[in-house]
Parts: C-alpha cells; structure tokens; sequence
C-alpha cells in the first residue's frame, strides 16, 4: 500500500474544539485498547515496552535488532533489557545472522507466540467490533488520519512494513 492510494477527501480545517475532542478520544481509546494486555503482562512482571517487542518479532520473525530499534525508536540499553528478560522467559529466540555474524535474528518461541495470540486476541476483537460499528468508509478514514498522524518522513516506511509482515 502506498500513501498515495488512500482515498481522500477534501481537507477540512479542524475546529479548536474538533481537535481535543479528538485528542481526548484518542487517549480514551489507548487506555482502553491497552487494558486487556496489560493485565496479561502484569501476570508475567512486563509492560508495554515487552508487549511492543513481542508484537514485532511476531510481525517480522527473524527481524534483526537493528531493525527493531529503528522501529521502536527507543535506545539499545532499553531494548536490551526487555529483550534480555524476553529471552530469559524463553519467548524470543535469537540467532545469528547468516551474513554478518554480528547480527542478532530475533524470533518468537512457541511460548512467546501462545502470549502474543493472549495479548493480541482482545485487541483484535475490540478493532474488529469498533471496524465493524463504524463501517467501511469510517475505517478507510479512520487509516487515513491514523496515517497522517504518523511523521510524513516515515509513512512509505511504515505502509511497507505492515505490508511485508
């Protein structure tokens, strides 16, 4: 999928108030996307840093660590910890790279994919009920805005990735 694929509309100049309620709803909606997988990792001692890495390395198996930074934007120390308990609770694997034996391939485990089906299960259903609410055209332009919302320097980026997983 491409930026320029999605269907548009003419744009509309946001009202004040437009915008918060908006921005309002948006963390309604987080709060609540996020509730059912955070009392699953909670029963493991994990946060939404391990739920983000577990949902990419399922996404993207053998995806190197370089490529999991560049996505998460968040230091190699962080990572490193969250990976290093990941990896200790046996649910991402690493090899090493066939190319360059520096790089570290990360894939889930068995386990780790049993928790990623746990944590994404309820987040799925919930998109799917609001997707199904909303009807198509809200969905192709809630995509829309949630695409706008990301940075224009990464949007190609972002579409290619969900693309290839």
């Amino acid at each position: 999928m491409s930026v320029d694929n999605l269907p548009s509309e003419t744009p509309l100049p946001p009202a004040d108030e437009d915008l918060r309620h908006g921005i309002e709803l948006l963390f309604f909606a987080y709060r609540d996307f996020t509730s059912d997988a955070d009392a699953i990792l909670a029963e493991h001692g994990f946060g939404r840093a391990h739920h983000r890495v577990i949902h990419f390395v399922g996404r993207h198996p053998r995806i190197s660590v370089a490529e999991l930074l560049a996505i998460l934007r968040i230091t190699k120390q962080s990572l490193g910890r969250v990976l290093g308990q990941l990896v200790d609770q046996g649910l991402i694997a690493q090899a090493t790279g066939t190319r360059d034996r520096r790089q570290r391939l990360l894939t889930l485990t068995a386990s780790g994919a049993s928790l990623e089906r746990r944590l994404s299960e309820p987040q799925r259903a919930r998109v799917a009920r609001a997707y199904g609410e909303a009807g198509a055209k809200a969905v192709a332009a809630y995509h829309r805005v949630l695409l706008g919302l990301i940075d224009a320097s990464d949007r190609e980026a972002v579409l290619k990735s969900i693309d290839e997983a």
